[in-house]
């Protein structure tokens, strides 16, 4: 067998230490004679496991006490709806800042239930860039802000977090979960999709603000309800409990490697080098604003996109894999997540500096 270097966006390449011990405790785990597929997510194993994953994110992340770690379902999309019918706490407005395709779909998606404003967006959604925060055009009676601090599609994110006053500050961390230090005291509600830096698809975390909870819409679906999940420790009905289990080992696997500080330091260092040869080879191109580039996914063009069937052929024939951009962007993507090793954004930079040297 031959692992390629995956730069897929998501579901996302994962650690293959993380894989062998998987691949390890699939039919047996720790000696309990079955799998954690088969087990009850009532029994003491599985409760073990998802109490040592959520105590291993709450360490990691270092999340204070008066918030609560959610373990839903439903990905990035079903938080879209479930954010105002949790937030709204009487209020009827909220105010979206939008900067690319997901941000989009949260402001569309929220607006079946509260007056969504557009707080700013860049003109004719022309996403390559945050609009600087003097632009933005904030409700004072909104009931929070949403945000999303890592455009997936774009290849734009926020170089800092924005200071919005009291207003609870909500966030759409899906792309860029885990790889760096959060400070969750500046926001009243994060989440993420797992399938990027956190584990499979299947497992969405959300992290509230303990005030936050207890005053959803009384049409809110009981599966969406912050509070009714908190009480039932995210196991209201079954979880998606081998999602879970692989998520509580890449938590293990980042603890073992330097934590979050370490994280950061490897994914700016990958980052950088890439732009680094971007800009300056004279061939590639990247469309954002340099201070508004992504750490974890990296668009570009060639000189001509009649070229770009070839290069993904080529990088396909050498086990570089995944590259093509979406299909709203055109070009490239690589994505380079924590589980991306700098020896594959090296192996990509190699192949760059090689189909420019023959097609430029």
């Amino acid at each position: 067998m031959t692992r390629v270097f995956n730069f897929s966006a998501g579901p996302a390449t994962l650690p293959i230490d993380v894989l062998e011990q998987v691949r390890n405790d699939l039919l047996d785990w720790n000696g309990s004679g079955m799998s954690v597929m088969e087990m009850s997510h009532r029994g003491k194993e599985f409760v073990a496991i998802a109490e040592q994953a959520t105590a291993d994110l709450k360490s990691l992340l270092g999340v204070p006490d008066n918030y609560s770690i959610l373990w839903m379902q439903g990905g990035a999309t079903g938080q879209f709806s479930a954010i105002p019918m949790n937030l709204l706490r009487g209020g009827s407005t909220a105010d979206y800042v939008v900067t690319g395709s997901w941000g989009k779909k949260a402001i569309k998606e929220a607006g079946r239930f509260c007056t969504a404003n557009t707080a700013a967006r860049p003109v004719d959604d022309v996403f390559t860039h945050v609009p600087a925060r003097e632009q933005w055009n904030l409700d004072p009676n909104a009931a929070y802000v949403h945000y999303t601090p890592n455009e997936t599609i774009e290849g734009v994110e926020f170089p800092e977090v924005p200071d919005v006053g009291d207003v609870p500050l909500v966030a759409d961390f899906s792309s860029t979960f885990l790889s760096r230090p959060i400070d969750v005291e500046r926001f009243g509600l994060i989440y993420a999709g797992a399938q990027k830096n956190l584990g499979p698809a299947g497992v969405t975390i959300v992290i509230v603000r303990n005030d936050l909870l207890g005053q959803a819409l009384p049409q809110t679906p009981t599966v969406l309800d912050y509070q009714q999940i908190a009480a039932a420790d995210s196991m209201l009905n079954t979880p998606p409990c081998f999602a879970w289990y692989v998520c509580g080992l890449v938590l293990q696997w980042i603890k073992a490697r330097g934590g979050l500080p370490a994280m950061a330091e490897r994914n700016a260092r990958k980052a950088g080098k890439l732009y680094d040869y971007i800009d300056g080879s004279g061939y590639y191109r990247n469309p954002v604003r340099p201070s508004d580039r992504s750490w974890m996914n990296v668009p570009f063009t060639l000189p001509d996109a009649g070229l770009d069937a070839a290069f993904l052929a080529g990088a396909g024939e050498i086990g570089l894999s995944t590259l093509k951009g979406h299909r709203s962007v055109g070009g490239m993507r690589a994505s380079l997540y924590n589980a991306m090793p700098e020896a594959g954004v090296d192996a990509l930079i190699d192949y760059m500096k090689e189909f420019a040297r023959t097609n430029g």
